[in-house]
This record gives structure tokens, sequence and C-alpha cells, in this order.
């Protein structure tokens, strides 16, 4: 499928996306907001910081929560906008794994994650492997892909649980690697719950 993320890759790096009056994107027929990186990265970094260790892990789900919350509905609006119709939808072949594969050829083309699909077992289990992540520059202490967690999770409820939007929280998404710890990728695991 390298033929199909590249032509992804290629096509939608190409659509201009320019922000309004309010920094909101109307493209992709949800709104979504350009903001840096730089942004995200030091809240995570300022709000872990100054949690008592107690709280961390609550701090870190509600982090992959909201990730997951605006993956779920923006990715809904995503994969049944126009430009995702047109440009990846005529390259479907295998249903849900295309799909897949061309959101994370959307997400490289956006600049959110240069990641992959490296395993796929349909309605099971996900392997993604990312060389380049919102999170992956974060000074937070130990594995920090927060965003791309709950995006992965969010893709997945979309493709394989319930019509939007019943099947919220079908599945969970796991970092086991991350460049933010010295590894040469991020690798998120999505199962079933």
């Amino acid at each position: 499928m390298t033929v199909m993320r590249d032509t992804v890759v290629k096509s939608l790096a190409k659509v201009t996306v320019q922000a309004d009056e309010n920094g909101l994107i109307p493209e992709y027929e949800v709104l979504v907001n350009l903001l840096p990186v730089t942004l995200l990265n030091t809240f995570s970094e300022r709000i872990l910081k100054a949690a008592p260790a107690e709280k961390k892990a609550e701090i870190e789900a509600g982090l992959v929560r909201a990730a997951y919350e605006c993956g779920y509905h923006t990715g809904c609006g995503i994969i049944t906008s126009e430009i995702f119709s047109d440009v990846v939808l005529p390259m479907v072949t295998e249903g849900e794994k295309d799909i897949l594969r061309g959101a994370y050829a959307a997400f490289t083309a956006w600049g959110w994650a240069k990641s992959g699909i490296v395993q796929l077992k349909e309605g099971e289990k996900m392997v993604i492997r990312a060389f380049d992540y919102y999170d992956s520059d974060s000074d937070c202490d130990g594995l920090s892909g927060f965003m791309l967690r709950g995006l992965s999770q969010a893709f997945f409820d979309l493709a394989y649980a319930e019509p939007y939007p019943d099947g919220m929280d079908t599945y969970v998404c796991v970092q086991t690697k991350g460049i933010e710890v010295g590894d040469q990728y991020g690798e998120f695991v999505v199962t079933k719950k």
C-alpha cells in the first residue's frame, strides 16, 4: 500500500488550508485549530510537572482522552469529508484497512505524525510506528505520545466499532516505545478493551 500512502500524502499536502479570523480551519467539514506544536507540549509538560506523583497517571489519561475525543469526533468529519472522499476513497479496495491507511497518510501530510500501520488484524489489533509525532519532542518524563495514542484509539473505533457515535471506547491504545525516551521510533498498539 506504499503507492496509496504516497499518493494520499502528496495529494493532501497540496490542499491549501488556511485559518479564518478566529484561527480555525473550516476544512474537512470540521473546525480545526491552527496552533503550534509547542503549545500542546508545553501544556502537557507543565501540567505533569506541577502534579503530585499520585495524580500523574490520571493526568496522562486525561491528555489521551482529550486527543481521543477530538480524534473521534473530528475523525468522523475527516473520513466523511469531500476531500477525503475525493483523495482517499477512490483508492479503497480493502474497506476499513485502506481507510485506516489513508488516515495515517493524512496524519503525515498534515504534520501530525510521520506514521503508518505496521500490523493490522481487523477489528482486533493495530500496531502503529511513528518516526515523528507531536509529543516526540516533549520534555515529559517517560512515554508521552498522548495525542497519537488518543487518535489511534479513535480511528480504530471509527473503523471497527459500532457506527459513530455509538462505538466510542471499544478499543484502547498503549504506547510501547517512544522517541521521547530514546527509542528510534514511537510504537502504539491498539487492542479491544
